[in-house]
């Protein structure tokens, strides 16, 4: 375990280092991240506005408060790891991550923290200047922020080994396209991102609670502002705790799988 975190450490700091080369590609991403819940909060409060001054319960400020704190959680959350493994199956350098004595998921993982922890210099800023232009109605309790923690580090963990899957479909088929925006379709649709779960129709839902994505983006935002029962809560960790040790398993079979198709082909 000592090794594995020494091992950590370096590459987080190695991924810095090479991520700070290209930083337009990351400026880009970045604007990305935080661009899409402002045009939802703008949108929202538009039409709360337009609506008598709700929609659903939720007032303009009350849409400002979930789109900022979705913003925080899309970062928490981001994966980008099925977008290359197609190149680098294909391309054989899968090959050489092989031969180190490190599984490659953690160097994934090391760049994917070390992102992460670089990004905050433009998402900090980003979300503050949110809070001034829109002033959100944040009113959970502070303690709610002890509670939020861990239901977004369990996000995180979550969509990096769903995404993770994702991109081993990779071993079975050379343009992973069309599976890459399938995922991202249901993202969009079934997570929280386009609008409150709880404004959508019953059956989406029901479809919601079934799938990864609400446990992803949906429910750690819900617990930051405080719209949820302790009870709930709790059930909605267990679930992120399900499907994560659900999506190890399934990774581990999938790897173990595509491995020995990726040797057999010639990788």
């Amino acid at each position: 375990m000592s090794a594995l975190l020494t091992y950590y450490r370096a590459q987080i700091k190695t991924s810095m280092a090479v991520q700070l080369q290209y930083r337009v590609a990351m400026a880009i991403w970045m604007i990305e991240l935080v661009l899409q819940p402002v045009i939802y909060l703008v949108v929202w409060t538009t039409v709360a506005r337009s609506s008598g001054g709700q929609v659903g319960g939720y007032t303009a400020p009350d849409f400002a408060a979930y789109y900022i704190v979705l913003m925080i959680v899309g970062h928490i959350t981001l994966i980008w790891h099925m977008w290359e493994y197609e190149y680098l199956i294909r391309q054989g350098i899968l090959s050489t991550r092989l031969l180190r004595p490190v599984h490659p998921i953690h160097e994934d993982a090391s760049q994917n923290i070390a992102y992460k922890l670089l990004m905050l210099i433009v998402l900090v800023p980003s979300v503050l200047l949110c809070i001034i232009l829109f002033q959100p109605a944040f009113t959970a309790p502070l303690s709610t922020l002890l509670i939020f923690i861990p239901a977004a580090l369990l996000a995180g963990i979550l969509s990096f080994i769903v995404g993770w899957i994702v991109a081993m479909a990779a071993f079975w088929t050379t343009r992973i396209m069309a599976i890459n925006q399938l995922y991202f379709v249901g993202m969009f649709f079934f997570s929280g991102q386009i609008a409150p779960l709880e404004l959508l129709p019953s059956f989406v839902q029901t479809i919601a609670g079934l799938l990864p994505f609400k446990w992803m983006i949906g429910f750690p935002v819900e617990v930051m502002l405080g719209r949820l029962s302790g009870d709930t809560v709790l059930q909605g960790i267990l679930v992120q705790l399900v499907w994560i040790g659900a999506g190890i398993l399934v990774l581990r079979l999938i790897w173990r799988a595509g491995v020995r198709r990726f040797g057999a082909v010639g990788g």
